[in-house]
């Protein structure tokens, strides 16, 4: 358990409530309440294992946060996850009323592997993201958000690129997707991703791609083949150009598959949000 204030409340609960819990705690020294609910709470931190964590605000020292928190009665205990409160209760309730209040605020195990591996990929540590991910699946087989991550983690972020094995892996979770996991805009973006993967290995190199768009502009099936080339060199913002240059050219192209391929791209690119603006923007322009 530490104390936090307005200068530290970001690191020591908005950014580690992407990867567990955080209970906020506001209290005051002259709060009988506060004081009894206190212990309670720090028992319960060492009782579940790191499954939470524990911070404490004195609500007179920091008035702001009680102010932004609309703190009216204290003790008041705050639950953040995902970087936003999600629950909360009022008063010293008995241990078994706060077992229960955390039993409901806290992931269950899937949930939790899937934190863990979203942490890990932060880290840099893929392969331990893969094995949480797995485990995730392992205890929830019905978790798509867990299936689209490990596709994407196989697809999109491996050093070096994904081998036979890797895409095969990332096919089956694609496939294995239940109907809302298919209807994620997530999966669309993903199984572009693979077929370019897939097609990079049958299609001429960029330099005879590149050449080729250069002596006909107008050879839109050279350019479709040099967008998905980009897609699987990871080259979005050129992949992105040759697909709106097929869609100027001709929007109906291949039963329209450009416009499709480039809204997959741009979900790709959901990291970028300034360039995925920009280039919304350029389709809105080509289509009206």
């Amino acid at each position: 358990m530490i104390e936090v204030n307005l200068s530290t409340f970001e690191r020591e609960v908005l950014q580690p409530s992407h990867q567990a819990p955080v209970l906020v705690d506001f209290w005051a020294p002259w709060c009988g309440p506060c004081r009894a609910l206190g212990p309670v709470l720090e028992r319960l931190e060492d009782a579940y294992g790191g499954r939470f964590k524990l911070v404490k605000v004195n609500s007179d020292e920091s008035p702001e946060l009680s102010q932004q928190f609309m703190v009216r009665s204290i003790p008041y205990v705050l639950a953040f996850a995902d970087g936003k409160p999600v629950d909360g209760f009022i008063g010293a309730l008995p241990e078994s009323q706060v077992r229960a209040f955390l039993d409901r605020l806290l992931p269950g195990s899937a949930d939790a592997e899937r934190r863990r591996a979203h942490k890990l990929i932060g880290e840099g540590d893929f392969a331990g993201a893969l094995a949480a991910l797995h485990n995730a699946i392992g205890a929830d087989a019905e978790n798509d958000e867990a299936r689209l991550d490990l596709a994407d983690v196989l697809l999109n972020r491996l050093p070096g690129g994904p081998d036979r094995e890797q895409l095969q892996d990332a096919d089956h979770a694609l496939a294995a997707l239940g109907a809302r996991g298919q209807a994620d805009t997530r999966c669309a973006a993903l199984k572009v991703r693979l077929a370019s993967l897939r097609d990079a290995a049958a299609l001429p190199d960029l330099a005879t791609l590149r050449a080729q768009v250069t002596a006909n502009g107008n050879d839109l099936k050279a350019r479709s083949a040099l967008a998905q080339r980009y897609i699987a060199d990871g080259q979005l913002e050129n992949a992105l150009d040759e697909l709106l240059e097929v869609i100027k050219r001709n929007r109906q192209y291949d039963e329209g598959a450009a416009r499709q391929t480039f809204l997959s791209v741009l979900e790709l690119a959901s990291d970028r949000p300034t360039m995925v603006s920009d280039y919304r923007r350029r389709l809105s322009t080509v289509l009206n």
